[in-house]
């Protein structure tokens, strides 16, 4: 892993552990703006500055947050990623994204993935982010896993109209970089024969728990030079939790067979003394595609565990287990020294 990766036609640096600003949208608990100010506040002390948001999460609610918080820092001492391919309709009523985040503002988020959608998606983040510029605009959750039958045509406009419109916020420099967010590496792969994409946002797809990313998609991105970002790194909780009531896999409860390899996993690492939590953050960065894993933590307690985690020293005896007992693809590449996270 390399420490510090410059970042496609943006020229920032990105570091190699990020915010995850989701839970400041009150995913799954309500925040206040006290508790999300103090928790923005102890990251920033901590060194943290990339720090990535979307308008989904909270409906507008994370971004106006963050905005807040970072108005009083200098432009240039932080980097931030937002997305696009949704916009924010009013709706005081109830639909399906409200189980996700708890008392958020009175929206609802609908695919719009045309020019035109894009364009006033990136115009209202910036108004919510009270920023001139964005540093990394992602299209957000394309992949036929999210739309079922309307994938192709959603590809189509996306691929058509929204790349039209992060193309010229690029080349306009109100953008630094552009790509893609999502939870399918297919929908990425597919996505690099269309467009000129600097990275992509992989949630969940390249972990601990499953490495099904790593060829082709990686090793094309390696290839290519696209860097990646790796998001949902705990896989939505249960490689942060382990086996435990309530266990959260994929922002559902987790299935029995992934209950099954996360307690394969687990045992592996009470054998080498070495937190299931701590493993999971620092695996994907011994991938040289990798740049960044952006965790996300809604509390003080949670910040200091995430830190301690990516300061545990772990044995290569206990990456050569995981692959001796088949837990890992043989693929996959491990870090060989300890993992140094550089936040700024």
């Amino acid at each position: 892993m390399a420490p510090l990766n410059v970042l496609g036609s943006s020229g920032g640096v990105l570091p190699s552990m990020g915010f995850g600003a989701a839970p400041l949208g009150n995913l799954y608990r309500p925040l206040t703006d006290a508790e999300v100010h103090a928790l923005l506040h102890a990251a920033w002390d901590a060194g943290f500055r990339y720090f990535d948001t979307a308008p989904l999460y909270g409906f507008g609610l994370s971004e106006q947050r963050l905005g807040a918080f970072l108005g009083s820092k200098p432009r240039d001492s932080f980097i931030v990623s937002t997305k696009a391919g949704r916009i924010l309709v009013p709706n005081d009523g109830w639909h399906e994204q409200r189980a996700y985040f708890v008392d958020a503002p009175a929206y609802e988020p609908v695919f719009d993935y045309s020019y035109d959608g894009i364009m006033r998606s990136f115009e209202a983040s910036l108004e919510r982010l009270n920023l001139d510029r964005i540093d990394i605009l992602l299209m957000h959750d394309i992949g036929e896993k999210t739309h079922g039958a309307a994938h192709d045509a959603q590809f189509h406009i996306a691929m058509e109209g929204g790349y039209r419109a992060m193309d010229e916020l690029r080349r306009a420099g109100l953008v630094g970089s552009i790509g893609i967010g999502a939870n399918e590496w297919q929908v990425c792969d597919l996505a690099m024969d269309r467009g000129d994409w600097d990275c992509f946002l992989l949630a969940g797809r390249y972990t601990l728990l499953e490495q099904g990313a790593l060829v082709p998609f990686l090793e094309r991105c390696g290839r290519e030079s696209k860097q990646v970002i790796i998001g949902g790194a705990f896989n939505s909780g249960i490689l942060a939790t382990g086996v435990v009531e309530g266990a959260r896999f994929d922002y559902g409860t987790a299935p029995a067979d992934v209950v099954a390899r996360v307690q394969a996993l687990d045992a592996v690492c009470r054998v080498h003394r070495v937190p299931l939590a701590a493993a999971a953050l620092q695996f994907p960065l011994a991938h040289s595609a990798v740049s960044t894993v952006i965790p996300g933590f809604g509390s003080k307690a949670e910040l200091d565990e995430i830190l301690q985690w990516t300061a545990t020293a772990i044995p290569p005896a206990f990456w050569q287990d995981l692959k001796a007992r088949g837990l890992i693809d043989q693929r996959a590449p491990v870090p060989t020294d300890a993992v140094c996270m550089v936040l700024t």
